[in-house]
This record gives structure tokens, C-alpha cells and sequence, in this order.
């Protein structure tokens, strides 16, 4: 639930301000305690990781073994619990994490994979939402084994690429792999209203949501190239407009008038109402990736 929605259904609840700095080490020490066992980590979040212990540093015979451990020592050490989740691909072992949160561990083997993973709804897996699960079910496919019986040219005729993805995620394959060290692809920030409003009335929405993304983007080393913003419209249709330029946004309130500048680019009815605006930053580059300016003057 947005923040903004439950201030207005309790007005007198206390806020409490959240502690990055805090999140950030205790997350780093986490990870120091991964990297005992596997130097492939590849984290989602300051709370979330990939691990590929298939050769563990440890010689512990079992990746059930090497999570045991890693939670144990996460107890011990930061006094935290932690859930994992162990499976023969990343799409499975993010299902398996999620089973038994927030302290708990379950396992899938490769014989089980079916068992598992058929009789989920398909709103379980990666990327079918509200309005793709519609579709679904239009499809006659509500389950995991209700879509694995779909042609694949069906689910590539309605979902495009996307279709394959649902294709293979249906039979449990995943063959993407853990990648350490991914660089940051991009910075977004987003608020679902609690009532719809009018394109007209996302000024103040779309200004602060650019100042917690340009501050999120001071932390990176990376420059950012491309400016986002994203709306959903009450009837769940997501449009975006995008700004690439030669010369990055300076400042947040140059972020800022861009993201207003590209609000100014959707040309719907004025009456059009949305449900969610988003504000992000992508197209990353390295300084050193950058060309060389001329000096103007000798």
C-alpha cells in the first residue's frame, strides 16, 4: 500500500522515517557473508540476492547445506532471519524464496519441478499482472498447467516476445544465469493513487517523485542519459515517454522540467484519468565511456 493511501485512511498512524544508511551496511555485511561461499552474487536489492553455489568455496555437498549455513550465520552474526529459496534456475529458486518468508527455507528438486509449479496460478509468475492475467484466462489459461497447454504460436500471437517467455516459464525452464557486479540499468520511482486523477493534476506527484530518483542517482558512479516517465491510465494501459540527450540532466530540477516536458507529450482526452506516474532514469554510462570534451579556449 502507498504511504500517501494509508496516511489518508488513518491520519493519526505514526510514520516512521526509514534509515538507508542503515539498510545499505546491514545489506553489505549480508552480502560479505554470501561471498564465504560464492563469489557469483548477483543482488536484486538491498534485501534480495542470486546465488550460484554449484561449486560453494565451502565443499558443502548440498546447495540445501550452503543456505542452511548462510542463514544461520545470518542469525548468528546481524541477528536477522532470512528466507531462501533452492532450485535448479533462478526463475524457480525466486518462487521457492518466496514460499516460506520471512523465515524459511524450502527446496525444489529437479523431480519436483512439476509438482510445484502446475497448479499455480499463473499471476505467479514474473511479469503477469492484473491485466496480462486477463488475458490469460481469455486464453483459457488460469493455472501454470492450464498454460502449458497453450500453442506457442498463441501466446507469441497475443504477447509478442513475452509469449515465449510464458511459454518456457510454464515448463520451469530459466537459462539465464547469475551475473555478479550487474551494472545499474536504471533508477524509477512510482506512485499508485488511491482515487484516479487527472493528467493535469501530476505536477506535484511527478516533482517529487524526480527528486527520489535524482537522489537515488547521486549514489551510482554511472551517469544516466535517458529520462522516463511512465503513467497508467484507469483502465490499466501504460504509456511512456522518453527524453535521450547528449547532455545529461545537471540537476534535479532539470530532471524535473524534463519529466514535465515529456508529460506535456501524451495527447489523450483531458478528461483521461490515471491511476500511476512514474519518474526514472536509464541508458547508464561510465565517465570514462564518455568522450573527451574539446577545451574551447587555448
Amino acid at each position: 500500500m502507498p504511504a500517501v493511501r494509508a496516511e489518508r485512511l488513518r491520519p493519526d498512524a505514526v510514520f516512521i522515517a526509514p534509515d538507508f544508511g542503515r539498510y545499505r551496511a546491514v545489506s553489505q555485511l549480508t552480502r560479505e557473508i554470501f561471498k564465504r561461499h560464492t563469489d557469483l552474487v548477483e543482488p536484486l536489492s538491498l534485501d534480495e540476492a542470486y546465488l550460484d553455489v554449484t561449486n560453494n568455496k565451502n565443499g558443502l555437498p548440498t546447495a540445501t547445506r550452503v543456505a542452511s549455513t548462510i542463514r544461520e550465520q545470518i542469525r548468528h552474526e546481524l541477528d536477522l532471519t532470512a528466507s531462501a529459496g533452492v532450485a535448479p534456475n533462478k526463475f524457480l529458486a525466486k518462487l521457492a524464496s518466496d514460499w516460506r518468508k520471512p523465515d524459511g527455507l524450502f527446496v525444489i528438486q529437479p523431480e519436483e519441478v512439476d509438482g510445484f509449479l502446475l497448479p499455480l496460478p499463473v499471476g505467479r509468475l514474473p511479469g503477469v499482472g492484473k491485466v496480462t492475467g486477463e488475458r490469460l484466462e481469455k486464453l483459457g489459461a488460469r493455472t501454470v498447467k492450464e498454460l502449458r497447454d497453450v500453442d506457442i504460436a498463441v501466446l507469441e500471437k497475443n504477447f509478442g516476445r513475452y509469449g515465449l517467455r510464458l511459454y518456457e516459464l510454464a515448463r520451469g525452464v530459466d537459462d539465464s544465469e547469475v551475473v555478479p557486479n550487474r551494472p545499474t540499468k536504471s533508477i524509477s520511482a512510482e506512485d499508485t493513487f488511491e482515487h484516479d486523477v487527472l493528467l493535469i493534476e501530476t505536477e506535484s506527484i511527478i516533482r517529487r517523485l524526480a527528486e527520489k530518483v535524482w537522489s537515488a542517482s547521486r549514489k551510482k558512479s554511472r551517469i544516466a542519459y535517458t529520462v522516463v516517465l511512465k503513467l497508467k491510465t484507469a483502465d490499466f494501459n501504460i504509456l511512456t515517454r522518453s527524453r535521450t540527450s547528449d547532455s545529461p540532466p545537471s540537476s534535479c530540477e532539470e530532471l524535473t522540467e524534463i519529466a514535465l516536458g515529456l508529460r506535456a507529450r501524451v495527447n489523450l482526452e483531458p478528461d483521461q484519468r490515471f491511476r500511476l506516474v512514474g519518474v526514472g532514469l536509464s541508458n547508464f554510462r561510465h565517465p570514462d565511456d564518455l568522450p573527451s570534451q574539446s577545451a574551447l579556449f587555448e
